[in-house]
């Protein structure tokens, strides 16, 4: 079964004025489209054909024979994982257990943002700031290009994609106001909190 592009869990225009229907048809549509095509031209015909997402990151990183099917592999499971971290409607503080674990972690609600935000912010280049679960304790991290928290042995809670395709056309060069956004605007807690479920 080839590997698909998963429909958003919104309307284009869902998550406007935060992001724009236009950065998100070409987003979508185009960029994470493409990470599918390319990763089922790479692995058609082999074994990786017919597994998981999970399973083609796990047994393909750190193997530089096989950078393209991960890294091809990790960009479908990153966007498909991005998509679900949005919401319209989203942003402000997590309630819950999520919230008492971040303030446990942190500090502070406020500490967990600035830490996020500047993980964001400072991914030099193309890549993907995170809340990840590790070893029972919540952190920031942050990846470039198509690492993933997943081939680290991370549990990954949310993310927000700092690649410029996901913000150029909206924000251009202004990287913290599109942060800004997605923790003011965009994220989806309730997303977070399910996954903190399964840690």
């Amino acid at each position: 079964m080839p590997f698909e592009l998963p429909a958003l869990p919104f309307a284009e225009n869902a998550l406007e004025p935060h992001v724009s229907a236009r950065t998100l048809g070409f987003h979508h549509g185009k960029h994470h489209q493409t990470y599918v095509t390319n990763l089922n031209n790479l692995t058609e015909g082999s074994p990786l054909a017919s597994a998981t997402l999970e399973d083609v990151i796990r047994e393909t990183a750190g193997d530089a024979s096989r950078a393209g099917v991960f890294n091809n592999g990790a960009q479908v499971w990153n966007h498909g994982f991005y998509w679900q971290s949005l919401t319209p409607g989203g942003g402000g503080a997590p309630r819950g257990e999520l919230a008492e674990r971040l303030e446990d972690g942190f500090g502070s609600l406020d500490a967990f943002r600035s830490a996020f935000k500047e993980a964001a912010v400072t991914q030099f280049g193309s890549g993907w700031a995170w809340l990840v679960a590790e070893n029972g304790a919540l952190k920031v991290t942050k990846t470039g290009n198509a690492d993933t928290p997943l081939a680290h042995g991370q549990t990954p809670l949310i993310t927000c994609d700092v690649w410029e395709h996901a913000y150029y056309l909206d924000y251009q060069n202004r990287r913290p106001d599109y942060v800004d956004a997605f923790l003011d605007n965009l994220v989806n807690w309730d997303f977070a909190s399910e996954n903190l479920t399964r840690v």
